[in-house]
Order: C-alpha cells, then structure tokens, then sequence
C-alpha cells in the first residue's frame, strides 16, 4: 500500500520506494504536515509537535494560548484564522470578507489517478501503478470544499499533488489565490535553486541561502516565460550534484505562475508553487469548481542528479504522450538560419536534397511560408499557403521532398495575429485587449482570444485544413511574445481577471484537439526559443526547442540548466552555422555536434554552403547519433562538470541496462601551462568492463571508470574543443 492511514495517530503515511510523506489531522480538524524526506518504515511521531505561547501569536482556541496556527506546520493554510503567514489560498466572499476556515472532512484512498479536468497531468498507465489520496477540508460556515489530491507513484519516487474548490454554498465566492500545493518545513536551512534567465541565455541556475523573510520565482507575463521557469528546489547545507537532500517542486501549467518561500522568525520555511495570484481572481457560483494545475514533487537523497533522473524518467513515460513519446525522433534539417523569409520552392528541395545526401530524415520549412509573409510584420493568422514563393502549394513542395526520401514538417505561430493580416481586418475584438486602450504590439502582432470558444474552433480549423493538404510529419509550434492589455470583449468586467487563465484553458483545448486529430504527427513547442518549456507543453508536444541562441557554448549552460528538470528526449539541438547568428562566436564543426548530441538532433544552416570536408563530418554525425540516439533520448543523465561553475563542461548518458555510455567533455577557454583533466564516470556497471568505440583494444573495469576516472586527452587543445566517447559493456 502507498498510503496508510492511522486512525488512532489520525495520520496519513504516503509512500514511494524511497520516500515517505506523513499528514495528521490534529486538534479540531487542522491539517498538519508532519514529515517529507527519505521513507520511514512506520511513523509514531518521534518528533511531536510542541506549542508554545508566544507573544503576538493569535490564539484561535481563547481556553488554550499555546496554540497557534502561526506556528502549526499546515497542508493547506488559509487566512484570517489565527495565521499570518503567506496563506496557500484566499477568498473573498459577497460581503468583502476574505477570511476562511478549512477542516477536514473526509477522506477516500483509491486507485489509480483521476484526470484533471481541462488541465495536463502525469498520468498511470494503469490502476496499479499510482494510488491516490483525496482529503476533503470544508468551510463549515460557507459550506466550501476543497479537495487535496496526492498521487503517489511508488515506482517513480514522485508524488503529484493537485487542489479542486468546490462552492456548495448559497452565494458566489472569489477566488484570489489557489495555489497547487504548500508544504510546510520545520526548519529553513536550505538554499533555493532557481532556473532564470531571458530569451537567448534560458534556464540559467541560480542557488542562494533562505534567509528571514519571503523569496519568490514567478511570472506574470501570461506564459511560463524564459525568465523564471516554473521550478524550485529547496537543498540541504552541503548538498550538490551527487550527495545531500533535495527537494523539487515543478508545477504541471504553462501561465502565470508563483513559487514562494517564506521564512519565519522561528525559522521554519513555508512553500507553495502554484497560478500566481497577481492579477488573478476566480468567480465561483454556487455549484461550480475550480481545478488548480498539478504539483509534481520529488524528494533525493541524492543530490540534484538523482533529483534530476527522477524527474526525467517520470516525465519520458507518465507525461509525454503520443507515438515518439518511446520512438527515436528523426534528424531534421530547418531552413530558418539558411533562408530566413527569402526561399522559394526550388531552393527549399535543394537543401533537402543535400539533407538527405548526409543522412537526415525530416525538411523543415519555418516561418514565412503563409500569407503575404516576407517579414515579421505581417499575416499570422492568415494559415493560407504563399502562392507566390510555393507556386504549386504545399503538397507540391512535400511530395517532392518525400520523392527524396525526406519526412517534410512545417511551422506555426497559432496563437498570434498580424495587424497586418486577413484575419485581424476581419475580427479586430478577437485578440487579447482591454477596450478603449490602444493595443501594445510585439514583432507587429497581438495576442488571439483563446479565451474564447470561437477563437480557438477558427484556428483550429484552419490549421486542421493545413494539416490535411499535405503529408506534414512533424509541426514546430510557436509563440512569440507575451500579455500586454490583459482582458477579453467575451467577458463580464466581474471575470475579466480570468482571463489569462482561460487563455491556458483555451490553449491545452485546441492542442488536445490537434495532437489528437494528427496522432502521427511529431509536435515541437517554441516560444522564441525555450520561452515555454515547461511541463504542460510537454504534455501535448514530446519535445521544446531549448532556445533560438543554437551557439553550442552558449548551449551548455543553457542546455546543462534544462536538464535540471527536463529530460535529453525533450530538448531540440541543432547544429548552426558559425560565426553564430545569435553572439557571432566560431566554434568547431564538431562541438557544434557533440553539445547537440545531448538532445533531439538536428541541423539548423545553410547545407549548400557546406565545403567537402564539412559534409564528411556532417555525416559521420548523422551516422554516429543515429547509432547512439535510442539510449541517448530514454538513458540516465549524470552531469560531471557544471558550466556554471567553470571553464569546462562534462555529461553524460548510460542506457537503462547500462551497456551503453556516451561521454561529452568541452573546455570553453584554454588555459596556459594548464594541468590535466580526469573525468570521474557515474551509473555504470560497477562489476562489468567496458570498451570505448574509438580504441576496442583498451578494456576498463566499470568501477575503475567511475573510482579513477577517464583522462581527457592533452591534445585537446584551444578555445571550444570537445570530446566525446562512446563505451559499451563487454559481454
């Protein structure tokens, strides 16, 4: 069982193979977090709670001053009941007044997991699997419910955790924070790891002590945003990439999100991770819902790489759905950096032609190919072939690129619309505004509506005719700019608060609808770059491009930082043409390979410009991830040296039955009279010998691999250079 319940200690006992999670009901029907760490075979409350009276503390029991909610560690806190710390949710009912007061109710433990209406989740595939918890608390005096959901995935070492609000009251309530989740910690000795940055240098790793006081990571731009992605972890004094206790929460939306710490002056720390309550409020009629996003938790015991792995697995199986959830993607070529808006039919075929000389599987033709499109000033949102650039339309171009044996895709920006365009001309009020304002753009285009119904049915259908025109195999989704004039003409002023919300609600509508429409085909989100990567996307596209900067040492950080979370399957890597586009760095032909290796492969140039020599290194790359890439994109990451932290930059990836290894090794800037670098191995067979690709005649014990480690050759030398290994278990 993975859950227990105690009736006489009135607990709760969640339980993963290494984990354990531990809820009391205490006193009149508060819920009471009591454990979160490594399993625990039986819980008897060692470590009891103590009240204490202290001065300015509330005191909701007026016959007993020891007792506050100010200081009891809680599930779910609420406000206006004796706690004065961040509440997890608040409402506001038709007299003003926002206090409320949640008990327990009732409990039910089932199993399997429950889908979440309208929202993505990790889901079972079967009943056995998962088991669930669900504690009902209600407001006794306004007849509100809310629903704690915790799925436990034993397997896994994850638990998932979920809010439903329920109005069986008479009146309407608002809604003005939900979060996911909240746990709260008897201590706060931990530093808070962070992924931040900005379009072009996403996901970068920032890691800094709590101190007393509140520390947030959020956003407000109406996506997910390359600023803040939606992920923290908490890690003990000490902890690193292999050792130490961490802690990560990682929340299942793709909108505006908020995760807060709060520190209090007895040094405990208060988390939550949930929809972020600026700007946010929710009209609850009597009888109606509200489902809050999905938490995913993971508690290691070994440091952020087991922390990692953990994550990765579950998301490589229990988020991504689909056919290439468990298939080997196909290398790509994109025509992006080598025509930008000015290609036609011809030269298109001729670099898939040469894409498929090298070796590659799938032509890409992104934007400009719609429309009156020959910049970014116009035509989004009008999904109509560019009969002057594709004369003979898109089932002309796709066929001849299949005739080459070449899979053809192509690219969206479905959420979006041009001033400039058809589409806009036709439904002004169709876009995100607030009336009577004048409308900020961004690259020229607004934001549509998805908010509404009728919105997201006409791009849907317009895409689902593209769609069908011709044989598309794979879709590069894209979204480029964020929410300015929040409000929607389709709402009340009471609920024009809910509009970002309903646009996310809207969004996963019309992905559910087309990924389900278009099984076969192989979806890829972007949102300039890795604006978006976040774990619903994933939900309904098994893989994000990781950013627009393809600049392979910009790439190791940003590439090293995804993977804190977001497993190799799901990070689009090119190789691009130097100086890069993005920062005008030169970097080796094989870098670019070998950083890229570490992802969904691609290539992302000019292939016509290419000298003899650079084709034979291409294809030798086409060949070699061809050989590597079904363990690469399901095997385990252990990441060696940390970009953050050097001049250098080391991973690597052992298949599942740890027979095969691949090993990457990158020094960024050369040093003068440098000494020597020896890579110490991690998840091998620590019994079985294993052999490197390159030189068969040299045989290496696994545990001398991972307890002496692997030189990295002397004659590496310069700025840029790499090194990559493939090993495999002698049998």
């Amino acid at each position: 069982m993975s859950v227990t319940f105690d009736e006489k200690q009135r607990s709760f006992h969640l339980k993963t193979n290494q984990t354990s999670y531990v809820i009391q009901i205490v006193r009149d029907g508060f819920l009471a977090h009591r454990y979160w760490g490594k399993r625990i075979n039986q819980f008897n409350d060692a470590n009891e709670l103590l009240h204490v009276h202290r001065p300015l503390s509330p005191n909701p029991d007026p016959d007993d001053r020891s007792f506050s909610l100010d200081e009891l560690p809680q599930e779910y806190p609420g406000f206006g009941r004796s706690d004065l710390r961040t509440p997890a949710y608040q409402i506001r009912l038709e007299n003003g007044s926002t206090t409320s007061d949640l008990r327990y109710d009732s409990h039910l433990i089932l199993k399997g997991k429950p889908a979440l209406k309208g929202l993505p989740s990790v889901y079972a595939e079967s009943e056995s699997e998962v088991e669930t918890l669900e504690i009902t608390l209600k407001d006794e005096w306004l007849n509100l419910y809310v629903i704690l959901s915790y799925s436990i995935f034993e397997s896994y070492n994850v638990i998932t955790r979920s809010v439903r609000f329920l109005n069986h009251s008479e009146e309407r309530v608002r809604l003005l924070a939900a979060a996911s989740m909240n746990v709260d910690f008897g201590d706060a000795d931990f530093d808070l790891l962070h992924l931040s940055g900005a379009w072009a240098k996403e996901r970068s790793m920032y890691r800094r002590p709590l101190y007393q006081g509140t520390q947030a990571v959020d956003s407000r731009r109406g996506a997910s945003s390359p600023h803040h992605n939606p992920f923290i972890a908490l890690m003990r004094k000490g902890a690193d990439e292999t050792t130490g206790e961490v802690y990560g929460l990682n929340l299942v939306y793709s909108g505006n999100f908020l995760a807060n710490v709060e520190v209090d002056p007895y040094h405990t720390a208060r988390v939550s991770i949930g929809i972020h309550s600026f700007d946010f409020e929710w009209l609850l009629e009597s009888g109606e819902e509200f489902q809050a996003p999905e938490a995913v938790l993971v508690y290691s015991a070994e440091g952020l790489g087991g922390m990692s792995r953990t994550y990765h697995s579950l998301y490589r199986s229990r988020l991504c759905r689909g056919k290439y959830r468990d298939q080997v993607r196909p290398i790509l070529i994109n025509n992006w950096e080598a025509t930008y808006f000015d290609f036609d039919a011809e030269r298109l075929e001729q670099i898939a032609i040469k894409g498929k000389e090298l070796g590659m599987e799938l032509f890409v033709l992104d934007d400009g190919w719609f429309g009156e499109r020959d910049d970014d000033t116009s035509s989004l949102g009008d999904w109509y072939v560019n009969k002057r650039k594709l004369p003979g339309g898109l089932k002309d171009l796709a066929d001849k690129i299949n005739g080459h044996g070449m899979q053809f895709g192509l690219w969206f920006e479905p959420e979006m619309v041009s001033l400039d365009s058809e589409l806009y001309r036709n439904h002004p009020d169709w876009c995100i505004h607030v009336p009577g304002r004048s409308r900020t753009t961004s690259r020229s285009q607004l934001i549509l509506d998805f908010s509404r119904v009728e919105v997201c049915d006409a791009i849907v259908e317009q895409l689902e005719n593209i769609l069908r025109s011709a044989p598309i195999a794979y879709v590069k989704w894209d979204m480029n700019r964020h929410m300015t004039e929040v409000g929607s003409a389709a709402l009340p002023a009471e609920r024009q608060r809910e509009t970002a919300h309903r646009y996310i609600l809207g969004l996963y509508r019309v992905l559910d609808k087309l990924t389900t429409a278009f099984p076969d085909i192989l979806f890829e989100s972007c949102s300039s770059g890795g604006g978006r990567f976040d774990p619903g996307m994933l939900y309904y596209m098994p893989q994000t491009w990781t950013s627009d900067n393809s600049d392979a040492i910009s790439r190791l950080k940003i590439q090293y930082g995804t993977s804190i979370v977001y497993p190799i399957s799901s990070m689009g890597a090119h190789v691009s043409a130097v100086p890069n586009h993005q920062v005008g760095r030169v970097t080796p032909l094989e870098t670019r390979g070998n950083v890229a290796f570490a992802g969904v492969f691609g290539y992302e140039l000019d292939l016509l410009q290419f000298t003899e020599e650079e084709q034979q290194v291409v294809k030798e790359q086409v060949r070699f991830y061809k050989e590597i890439r079904e363990f690469l994109l399901q095997g385990d990451l252990y990441r060696l040296l940390n970009p953050f932290e050097g001049l250098e930059a080391a991973w690597m990836i052992v298949s599942g039955d740890q027979s095969e290894v691949f090993v990457f090794y990158c020094r960024i800037l050369a040093e003068p009279n440098a000494g020597f670098r020896t890579l110490r191995l991690q998840g091998l067979d620590p019994d079985a010998s294993y052999t490197s690709v390159d030189m068969p005649e040299r045989v290496y014990g696994g545990d001398e691999l991972m307890h002496v480690g692997l030189r990295v050759p002397i004659e590496l030398n310069g700025d840029f250079k790499s090194k990559s290994w493939k090993l495999r278990k002698i049998k």
